[in-house]
């Protein structure tokens, strides 16, 4: 989907850049697939804010999207390319032979109008969906499961594909998105294809406003505060972090490794950094 650009005719303006959206078929969503989304302000259930900088933004509606695939044999025709408020990827919506409608994320190369179908036997076509086992080696995949018929939790954002690199009796060898190389199920199940939406990463917002839509408030630098509210505060004049940065609680801003699963770890090949 390429981007848009504008004059400088204002600040806003200047540097702006976004998706012209020529791909989006259809305007309105559909709302049998509709569900309310209460918003959460980023409070957990006590009450207390767990996702800071959240609030305000446009109102929306959550798109149910078929994750399991798991009408089999049954040809469904894409009706509408639709925009998704809740992701960055957008979504085909889909009308089976049986009546029924459901939504999935929109590969790249699928058109309205063309045919797509769930099943073990099914051809190697964008939007198919299919075991790992009969998926041929070097195909580029999304929407993967974790678990045969939980349903795709892996890859699922605008633009990204992993790629099946073999199988090895009852593991599959799938490179991630993120250059994790990991062996999963051979009978989990995942959709032919790169999830569309490519330019997405590439949006300018050009204007705080647009930021706010989204809900998202505005985040205070550490070395703007006072010593008593922040780690980076304090100091006359302008000031550095001092070292590692830090989080408002004195953590690692960057992040420090988290993970601890060795349930899990003898299905990690090769780890996303050395």
């Amino acid at each position: 989907m390429p981007l848009k650009t504008y004059r400088p005719t204002t600040p806003g303006r200047r540097g702006m850049a976004r998706l012209d959206r020529t791909e989006i078929t259809k305007h309105e969503p559909e709302k049998s697939l509709l569900e309310p989304l209460p918003r959460t302000g980023g409070r957990n259930s006590l009450g207390r804010v767990s996702a800071w900088h959240r609030g305000g933004g446009h109102k929306r509606m959550y798109r149910l999207i078929d994750f399991r695939r798991d009408k089999e044999g049954i040809p469904a025709r894409v009706a509408a390319i639709e925009y998704d408020p809740n992701r960055s990827a957008n979504l085909a919506l889909l009308h089976y032979a049986d009546g029924e409608k459901r939504y999935i994320l929109h590969p790249l190369g699928l058109n309205v109008g063309d045919t797509v179908v769930a099943g073990a036997q099914v051809d190697i076509l964008p939007g198919n969906t299919l075991p790992l086992r009969n998926i041929p080696s070097g195909t580029m995949i999304h929407n993967l499961e974790l678990r045969p018929g939980k349903g795709g939790q892996l890859v699922r954002a605008a633009g990204a594909a992993a790629q099946l690199l073999s199988k090895e009796e009852d593991y599959a060898l799938v490179k991630l998105p993120s250059g994790e190389t990991r062996k999963i199920l051979a009978g989990c199940r995942a959709t032919i294809g790169q999830i569309g939406n490519l330019d997405h990463g590439n949006v300018t917002f050009g204007k705080a406003g647009r930021t706010r839509w989204l809900g998202r408030r505005p985040t205070v630098r550490g070395v703007a505060m006072n010593p008593v509210d922040h780690p980076h505060g304090g100091g006359e004049g302008k000031t550095g972090t001092g070292g590692t940065p830090m989080t408002p609680w004195g953590k690692p801003t960057r992040g420090y490794r988290t993970r601890f699963n060795p349930r899990t770890d003898r299905y990690i090949v090769q780890r996303r950094k050395p």
